[in-house]
């Protein structure tokens, strides 16, 4: 299995869709957004689609932070006992990169497990919008939250005012249903 993790670009990215699409069908039989382990956020007051997909963090804080103990890192990539699992949505509400979901039908996390190093989104993106890195990168602390990295370039290069960018992601936040 080839460990590493998937690079979105959102200045690529037109919101097609295919990568759930494609996701869901290759895991399971089914094309359902729903059930994909990539999520395709709209933003939309900035005429943005965003590529959201597991980073596979070195630090991995919804590993750390899953109380029953259901996601383990094996070989560098997060995988997920769902005899464990009890959807209780603390790794979703850890995840920096908001990469995590409930399955609808199993009711349990699912995240991306890099189809065992061949990312079939990668494939299949007309617009190369995802680039598949087969090298463990640094840590999210050194590096930042590359999605909003380069969201906040793209914003720069559209004369968007960076607060104004801030303020509705802090809205945004503030709206993220919490489990206690």
């Amino acid at each position: 299995m080839v460990a590493g993790y998937i690079q979105p670009d959102p200045q690529k990215c037109t919101g097609c869709r295919i990568c759930e699409l494609i996701c869901s069908l290759t895991r399971h039989g089914e094309s359902n957004p729903k059930r994909s382990r990539i999520h395709i956020v709209k933003i939309e007051r900035f005429f943005m689609d965003v590529p959201v997909v597991c980073q596979q963090c070195p630090d991995s804080p919804c590993v750390s932070e899953c109380p029953a103990e259901a996601l383990k890192k094996e070989a560098d990539i997060i995988k997920v006992d769902e005899e464990r699992c009890t959807s209780c949505g603390i790794c979703l509400q850890s995840c920096p990169f908001g990469a995590l979901s409930i399955d609808p039908s199993t009711q349990r996390v699912i995240v991306c497990d890099l189809c065992q190093g061949e990312p079939q989104c990668v494939q299949w993106c007309p617009t190369r919008a995802l680039e598949f890195n087969p090298h463990i990168h640094t840590s999210q602390k050194e590096s930042g939250n590359t999605t909003t990295l380069t969201v906040r370039t793209l914003l720069e290069k559209w004369g968007i005012p960076r607060n104004e960018y801030e303020e509705y992601i802090e809205k945004f936040e503030r709206r993220k249903p919490r489990t206690e």
